[in-house]
Parts: structure tokens; C-alpha cells; sequence
């Protein structure tokens, strides 16, 4: 008689075996392989990022000035420089002006690429005009403007031939100076923000559009209900860099008039409390003002929008 093995699987049906127990060394292995590649990134942001702002908040509770290795602690001394004295707050307001060109920007941004994601003709070749400014060096493209100011220039000229009054102070009057200089960033950035919208409206599934198009909506319905639900993560996203940039504006008042006619900004006062005065303690609360600020807004905007989804189903 043959033997019947007892598995509850039914005669002569052998029990799987277990599973295999994975050898200590292949644990190991699986356990640190993931650490042994993000290593250098990891080393390059502690590096860079971590360890440097590590350093500026020590600064900012000092009266360093950027050369003598012993610095006295002041405490909070800088802090309050910064809010108290009149010369060194009057510079957040200038960053209002880039902001309502960022506002500007994004609200032009947006009505181009919800223009150019339809079957427009030469669309691709309006894709290149928006974005071609934000290929140019920024440091080009304050030496453009430059000139484009100037008393007699490219713009005085074109306005002269429309026959429009030309006796202004583009960069002199400290009443139009950060007009222009913020429609010079409107001008620069106004094609990334076009190519983040355009990448994110030709996201949205066709059918939606089709279904859309079966309902009878029209182009404002589209956009309204459709277009901007689907692509508010990226809109937060532009804010979030509109906010950061208009606090950050740099180069191109810098080259184009130094910070003078109330034009300073607030990376230039910084910069110039850290070069020209020596006073890098100071400058540096400065910067982690500059920082808390941005992450402020930052944490503020991901409250608003919470996951960075879209409101589309």
C-alpha cells in the first residue's frame, strides 16, 4: 500500500515549504544601499545649505564685521536695528512693486497659456517670443533696459513717434523708478510662469474637454471651471516664487541704477551692509529676516492649499 502524506492539501500534496530567511549580509545590503547613494546629495545639501545657514544665524547674534575672528555677542541687538531703524524697514515696502508685477506677471501668464493651449496659429511661434526672455542673462538684460530708460532712448523714442509727452525720468524719479524696474522683471519671468501653465493645462485630460465642449461651455466657462481647478498646484507654485522672488530682487536694479532714487532693494541693502559697511553681523539678520519671511508665506500658502491637488475629479 503506498503511503499517503498527511497535509491537509489532500493525498499524496506536500506542504509548501517557508518562505526562505533572507541572509543577514543581503539584509544589510538592502537596509544601507539606499544610503550609500544619497550620500553625496545629502553631504552637498548639509554643505551648502544647512551648515551655511547654521553659520548666518550664529552672525546675526553678532557685531562681526566680516574680518576680525572674535565677535562680540549682541543677542537680538540686530534684530532690532532692523525694525526700528527707518533706513533699513523702508526697504521691504519697494518689494510691493515687484510683487504687484508678479501678480501682473502671472495674471498675463496665465491668459497666454490658456490662449496657446488651444489651436491657435503660429502658437508655436509665440511660445518662443514669451519665453526667449527668461533664456537671457539677467545681468544682459539690466544693460538692455539700460538704455531702454534712458532719456532719449528706445522708449522715449517709440513714444515720441505715438506722440506721447517723452519729459519723463524713467530711472530718475523716484516716483517711476521701481515702476520700471518692475516691469522689466514682468517683461524677464513672464515665460516660466507661461511654460509651468501651459505644461499643467496640457495635463488636463482630453475628455474633460470634450465633455466640456458636449455641454455647451465656452471658452470663459472652460477656463473657470475646468482650466484653473485643474492647475491651482502649479498657480501655488507661482505665487510661492513670485512672493520669494519679489523679496529677492537682485541683479537687474543693481546694474541699472546701484540702488540709488529709492530703488535699493532689500538683497541690495543687505549686500552693502556686508561689503561697503562691514557690518556682516547685521546683514546677516538680515537675511534670516529674508528667510523666516519667505517661509511664512510658504507655510501660509500650503495651509491655503493643503495637498497641491487639483479641485478636479
Amino acid at each position: 500500500m503506498s503511503q499517503t502524506t498527511i497535509t491537509g492539501r489532500g493525498p499524496g500534496r506536500a506542504a509548501p515549504a517557508p518562505p526562505a530567511a533572507t541572509p543577514p549580509r543581503a539584509a544589510w545590503r538592502d537596509r544601507w544601499t539606499p544610503w550609500v547613494y544619497l550620500a553625496a546629495p545629502l553631504a552637498l545639501l548639509l554643505a551648502f545649505t544647512y551648515i551655511p545657514v547654521g553659520s548666518m544665524l550664529s552672525y546675526s547674534l553678532t557685531d562681526w564685521d566680516g574680518v576680525s575672528p572674535d565677535p562680540a555677542f549682541v543677542g537680538l541687538d540686530n534684530y532690532a536695528q532692523l525694525f526700528t531703524r527707518p533706513e533699513l524697514f523702508s526697504v521691504f515696502f519697494v518689494s510691493l512693486y515687484y510683487l504687484a508685477a508678479s501678480i501682473l506677471q502671472i495674471g498675463l501668464a496665465l491668459y497666454f497659456a490658456t490662449v496657446l493651449s488651444f489651436n491657435v496659429r503660429f502658437r508655436n511661434l509665440f511660445k518662443g517670443i514669451l519665453f526667449f526672455p527668461y533664456l537671457i542673462n539677467g545681468v544682459a538684460i539690466a544693460f538692455v533696459f539700460l538704455y531702454f530708460f534712458q532719456q532719449g532712448g528706445t522708449l522715449d523714442t517709440v513714444l515720441r513717434f505715438a506722440g506721447v509727452d517723452t519729459r519723463f525720468l524713467w530711472l530718475g524719479d523716484p516716483d517711476l523708478v521701481n515702476v520700471s524696474l518692475a516691469g522689466v522683471s514682468v517683461w524677464r519671468f513672464m515665460g516660466l510662469n507661461f511654460v509651468l501653465f501651459l505644461g499643467a493645462i496640457q495635463s488636463i485630460q482630453p475628455h474633460l474637454y470634450e465633455a466640456a465642449e458636449l455641454d455647451g461651455a465656452n471658452r470663459w466657462h472652460v477656463f473657470r471651471h475646468l482650466i484653473v481647478p485643474g492647475i491651482k498646484p502649479i498657480i501655488s507654485l507661482s505665487v510661492i516664487l513670485a512672493v520669494a522672488g519679489s523679496l529677492s530682487v537682485f541683479e537687474i536694479p543693481f546694474v541699472i541704477t546701484g540702488g540709488a532714487g529709492d530703488s535699493k532693494t532689500f538683497v541690495i541693502q543687505t549686500i552693502k551692509l556686508a561689503f561697503q559697511f562691514n557690518k556682516t553681523g547685521l546683514a546677516s539678520a538680515a537675511a534670516v529676516v529674508l528667510l523666516a519671511i519667505v517661509l511664512l508665506v510658504t507655510w501660509i500658502q500650503r495651509r491655503l492649499v493643503p495637498d497641491g491637488r487639483s479641485d478636479l475629479v
